[in-house]
């Protein structure tokens, strides 16, 4: 694909969301700014860090059709039953200045077309790692032909030292009566910036699940579209975000419900400690004519520190009669009544911890929608847990 001029390119970085704009005033991209700028003047070329063993401890451990698209480069495999995959030969249209900046500086598109029942889930693991200042783009379009059925993981992963940012937009369309799960498990450097965009559609009677994991990552966002057009569609989508010091995690999420009778549900969750700051902003449009809809979303924060900050917005447009909808937030911390509880049966108070914030967000780690990654995911959160908590430690 051919890169435009480095004035054209200067001007699009110049034009990427700033905290005057609404959907963003809480996330500031001045860093995702100012390391694409550095990477464009020194050549716009990346110095590639040795990432093989990464590639393999990941793709080892979920039995899945793996996709890799390291640095921005894709790597096809072999072929699968019912997954038909080709490289993109032109970008997608563009509709915001992140999606031009991905179009303009992507190196390979991939679209995916699932057809009948798989067998296997399809992974797609984009991982970059750069020995200097770097940037890269992943654009991929999953298509699941009506009557359909199967399943995706989405892994990020990042490593070294020298500032990244990954810009990645992910398209998936549901046809008639398919069904798609689908988990996102983002585990990037806790230096690194990640942009992401989902977008998805949803056909007559199809239905789709998803379960999102923010574990990394020093600046992050993700924004979740979802566009309900016909009637008889079923959505579920959750995420869990685990934030500890210095970390900024955004997640906005959009539904539009166009036609009904047709159901959305979804429910994020936020254990925070140190120094940080989360977002979360749902908002759940019901268009004139979507009778029938039954709309519910629900968000839920656990603070563990003074210092953490959680911006939560549920947000319901309804602009039509029939419909069921609910939202509603919470924010509080760990219940001292049970943490006296669970040190009078022998546990001290970090174990009590543990125990408590386990639980809250056990839930959403038993409800992931791809079984074969329950485990794998598990082991991650708790990793990731233990370290979140032990900041009560290492900053007292």
């Amino acid at each position: 694909m051919t890169r435009p001029s480095t004035d054209k390119l200067r001007d699009i970085v110049g034009r990427l969301p700033t905290t005057r704009d609404e959907d963003w005033k809480y996330t500031d991209l001045s860093r995702a700014r100012d390391i694409t700028s550095r990477w464009l003047e020194a050549g716009g070329e990346t110095v590639a860090a040795e990432i093989d063993e990464d590639i393999h401890r990941i793709t080892s451990s979920i039995d899945a059709t793996w996709f890799v698209i390291a640095n921005g480069e894709l790597q096809l495999p072999g072929a699968e039953e019912g997954v038909f995959a080709e490289r993109l030969e032109s970008p997608p249209v563009a509709d915001s200045a992140l999606a031009e900046l991905n179009t303009a500086l992507l190196l390979d598109g991939l679209h995916l077309r699932v057809e009948g029942t798989l067998k296997k889930p399809i992974g797609l693991l984009l991982i970059d790692g750069a020995a200097a200042a770097a940037t890269s783009q992943t654009y991929v379009e999953i298509e699941f032909a009506a009557n359909s059925a199967g399943e995706v993981i989405e892994y990020h992963a990042s490593q070294g030292s020298a500032d990244h940012y990954a810009n990645v937009m992910i398209d998936i369309n549901v046809g008639g009566n398919a069904a798609a799960n689908h988990v996102r498990i983002q585990a990037r450097d806790l230096s690194h910036v990640q942009t992401a965009r989902t977008n998805v559609n949803v056909g007559r009677d199809a239905r789709f699940s998803s379960t999102g994991f923010d574990l990394g990552g020093g600046l992050v966002r993700n924004d979740m579209v979802i566009d309900i057009a016909h009637a008889g569609a079923e959505i579920s989508f959750d995420g869990l975000y685990l934030a500890g010091e210095g970390q900024h995690i955004d997640n906005h999420t959009r539904v539009d419900h166009r036609a009904g009778p047709a159901t959305s549900r979804q429910e994020y969750r936020g254990i925070l400690n140190g120094k940080c700051r989360c977002v979360w902003n749902g908002k759940a449009i019901v268009h004139q004519g979507a009778d029938g809809t039954d709309a519910d979303q629900a968000n839920h924060n656990l603070l563990l520190s003074e210092k953490a900050e959680i911006d939560a917005k549920p947000e319901l447009e309804i602009y039509t009669d029939d419909v069921k909808c609910s939202h509603g937030t919470t924010v509080g911390q760990l219940d001292e009544a049970a943490l006296f509880y669970l040190r009078t049966r022998g546990l001290d108070r970090q174990h009590a911890k543990r125990v408590l914030t386990h639980a809250f967000a056990a839930g959403l780690v038993s409800r992931i929608p791809v079984a074969s990654a329950r485990e794998s995911v598990g082991k991650l959160v708790e990793a990731r847990l233990a370290v979140v908590i032990q900041l009560d430690e290492d900053f007292s």
